[in-house]
């Protein structure tokens, strides 16, 4: 193939131009061309190309221009961005220019320098990041360095704030709600509808006035609808402009969760109270301190011990058979929970069954069955959404397992051991204060987690070191009036690469938003319209709910009003009790639609105007629920007929993951899928063992400990698969190690022994 490489410029503006043939031993071609008539040149197949792309990697690498670029916008991602695609500019296009060609051949010649190419690299950079020419203004719209500056309502009056600091079931909580419903007016944000719910029912019921408030809710404690001076709300939908005396924050460590943590960094920073009650973990007392120091207000701490005593017991539960009248048996997924229920049931025991996906009124429902003293109902199982939110009666929490699916604070997925807070939480559920168990219980069903659960336990909770922010609404306008051709995720990209924020704050992860964003891309949307439907609260891993968002928004588009009759088509209203396992998992997310279209009517009244109507329908759908939840075992009876001996047909709950945390027990992403993939058959029969899922569940806890026993890919398929456990694991390195100092390899005289005694025993 031929290429043309310049090496001088006439006085004339023409060019002389060398064809240079590749594999032709003959003299090169000298042809004259005029500047403005050349189009292309290619480097791919001419003999300069491996110098031309030497040379371009070396410009790539220098310090100095990642410096330059840094400093004319381009950070480390982009930067890497815009060089693949400036190489694949040069190397492959058909319309590089001839300076640049002229800047190249210099370089490959030693007549030039790399650096020479910065001034075509930012060009470049320009035509893929436009924002690159507006940077300063970007810049300072994507500043989170000063958080307090925006809230001028807060900061134009000196709030008190008491930190109400203690573990579960220490009465921090309560102490603070006296306070607010002492006050004139106040409002309490909490973390769950479930316990808006209960404070908006307390309030009431000691006459005191309380609107309730929640995503998809208002519901008013005067008959005409007009404002009560107490409200009690998700923290999501605290107003930060509506003046209060006293505000009440829950669980304030959850100001570090890295999807919902700017929630209570707005409602800390933002809520215009004369006292601001904090409620929560020790370890956030620093972080709120800090924080209030910026705004230039003190905080009071106050400390509460727990009410009553909680006993981490020496054994494990081991079976299943040495269940007892207020145990509470705790997974971390939805396929436990139905596996240990079956199990349960199949031992003439009832059981009542809690899990996030559930609807609060079934919830409840099942609270309340466990609860009342005149119900067989004896049992609990339950994943950790009994940690927060509901009043228990339980006598010894038992947890089935200590590793669980976690999102760290990049957005990365792993499977790791519960955290210290997290075990604190869901054990100190054990022997609530006012409940017929005066002393609380914990222990483990398995042996070899007992040991690490005491060991977690024990060790103290790492202090929270930041708070959560996210972008508003304005900024993200402000950003696209810069870059009018961006989409949303591309807008949420570029903020978040910019944005600087002190070693106070950390920026929420927004990967579920940006899910949103590229799923409704497509959708004709002006811009806040479409911020709005990307905050919607839903779970992407269910495509019912996914879909209907979609469809929602197509709809939305068309200016076409989404009705009762509508919805009810869409989702087949109205629905039967469901036959097994996967009609409850469709009803859940049948459920979860109906609660998204509450969530819009209430920020587009007009295209969602049946609120009232759906509201009603969600209520009986809720009934149909708490009959398949009470049935559950006859559900996963139902499914396994029709699947394969000793599974289930349960919704898959694929979690890919990412590298471990630090103190995480995480396996490599092929390994935990495969472990993952294992979880959707593990009902077992009556009887029968924890099934193999289970184990390797389990054993991806564990994977740290093959660096000590057994580094083979053998050992760790057979862990994984559950074929092997870690005690059998450490025999066989004992047996090795005694049969390698005797020098004895392969099958072990103790073995043949055995296998000797053992003949003899049969004869």
């Amino acid at each position: 193939m031929a290429a043309l490489v310049f090496y001088n410029i006439m006085g004339s503006g023409s060019l002389i131009a060398t064809l240079d043939v590749d594999g032709c031993d003959g003299p090169n071609v000298t042809l004259p061309c005029v500047v403005t008539n050349v189009l292309a040149l290619t480097f791919s197949s001419c003999s300069k190309a491996s110098e031309v792309l030497k040379n371009l990697n070396k410009f790539y690498k220098r310090k100095e221009i990642q410096r330059l670029g840094a400093e004319n916008g381009l950070d480390a991602r982009l930067f890497h961005q815009a060089f693949i695609s400036f190489r694949k500019y040069i190397m492959e296009s058909s319309s590089v220019s001839a300076d640049l060609h002229i800047i190249l051949n210099d370089i490959c010649c030693g007549a030039g320098h790399v650096d020479d190419l910065f001034p075509f690299f930012l060009r470049h950079a320009k035509q893929i990041f436009p924002m690159l020419d507006c940077m300063d203004d970007l810049r300072k719209i994507s500043d989170l360095r000063l958080p307090p500056n925006w809230y001028p309502d807060a900061r134009a009056i000196q709030r008190k704030i008491i930190f109400h600091a203690g573990p579960t079931n220490s009465g921090k909580t309560h102490h603070a709600i006296q306070r607010f419903l002492s006050a004139k007016s106040g409002i309490y944000c909490g973390p769950l509808k479930l316990l808006a719910h209960e404070i908006f029912q307390k309030s009431n019921d000691a006459n005191v006035p309380c609107d309730l408030v929640t995503g998809e809710e208002r519901v008013y404690a005067n008959e005409d609808a007009r404002p009560a001076p107490h409200i009690a709300c998700t923290i999501e939908m605290c107003s930060t402009n509506t003046p209060y005396e006293v505000a009440v924050i829950d669980e304030i460590q959850m100001i570090r969760d890295p999807a919902r943590g700017w929630a209570w960094t707005r409602a800390l920073l933002g809520l215009c109270a004369e006292e601001i009650h904090v409620c929560g973990e020790p370890a956030a007392i620093d972080l709120v301190t800090e924080l209030m120091y910026t705004t230039g207000e003190e905080v009071e701490v106050r400390n509460y011990k727990r009410l009553t005593p909680l006993t981490v017991l020496d054994y494990a539960l081991e079976s299943l058979d040495n269940l007892r009248p207020g145990d509470c048996v705790v997974c971390f997924s939805k396929n436990d929970i139905y596996s240990v229920s079956r199990q349960i049931e199949a031992r003439g025991l009832e059981c009542a069954v809690i899990y996030g996906s559930l609807p609060p009124g079934t919830k409840l429902e099942q609270a309340k069955k466990f609860n009342d003293p005149n119900d067989p109902c004896k049992i609990l199982v339950a994943t950790d959404a009994i940690g927060m939110g509901l009043n228990l009666c339980i006598k010894r929490i038992i947890f089935n397992s200590i590793v669980k699916p976690t999102v760290n604070e990049k957005g990365e997925k792993e499977i790791d051991s519960i955290t210290t807070s997290q075990a604190l939480q869901i054990a100190g559920r054990a022997g609530r204060y006012g409940s017929s168990f005066k002393q609380g219980e914990v222990t483990a069903i398995h042996r070899e987690d007992l040991a690490q659960l005491k060991e977690i336990l024990r060790e103290p909770v790492p202090p929270v070191k930041a708070a959560g922010l996210h972008p508003t609404p304005e900024q993200i306008e402000m950003f696209a009036y810069h870059l009018p051709d961006a989409t949303l995720s591309n807008l949420i990209d570029i903020f978040v690469s910019l944005s600087q924020v002190d070693g106070l704050y950390f920026v929420c992860n927004i990967d579920d938003f940006k899910f949103l964003a590229d799923m409704i891309q497509h959708i004709p949307l002006n811009l806040r319209s479409r911020y709005v439907f990307c905050t919607a609260p839903l779970n992407r891993k269910e495509p019912f709910v996914c879909t209907t968002l979609l469809k929602f928004a197509r709809q939305f588009s068309r200016n076409e009003p989404l009705t009762f009759t509508w919805l009810c088509r869409h989702t087949k209203w109205p629905l039967a009790a469901p036959k097994n396992i996967k009609e409850l998992v469709h009803l859940e997310a049948v459920h979860d639609v109906f609660d998204l279209y509450l969530w819009l009517s209430y920020r587009f009244m007009d295209m969602f105007p049946d609120a009232a109507q759906v509201r009603d329908i969600q209520k009986k759908l809720d009934d149909i629920i708490q009959v398949g939840v009470s049935n559950i075992t006859k559900l996963i009876r139902a499914s396994q007929t029709g699947a394969a001996p000793g599974t289930a047909e349960v919704m898959s709950e694929d979690f890919p993951l990412s590298r471990p945390g630090r103190d995480s027990r995480a396996v490599s992403d092929r390994h935990a899928a495969k472990s993952m993939e294992a979880l959707s058959v593990a009902v077992e029969g009556p009887g029968e063992r924890r099934g193999r899922s289970l184990r390797a569940y389990r054993s991806a806890a564990k994977q740290d400990d093959l660096k000590s026993h057994g580094r083979g890919s053998l050992a760790n398929r057979l862990l994984q698969e559950g074929l092997l456990t870690q005690e059998m694991l450490r025999q066989l390195e004992s047996e090795w190690q005694d049969q390698h100092r005797n020098g004895r390899y392969g099958l072990g005289s103790k073995r043949d022994d055995s296998s000797k005694e053992t003949r003899k025993k049969k004869k």
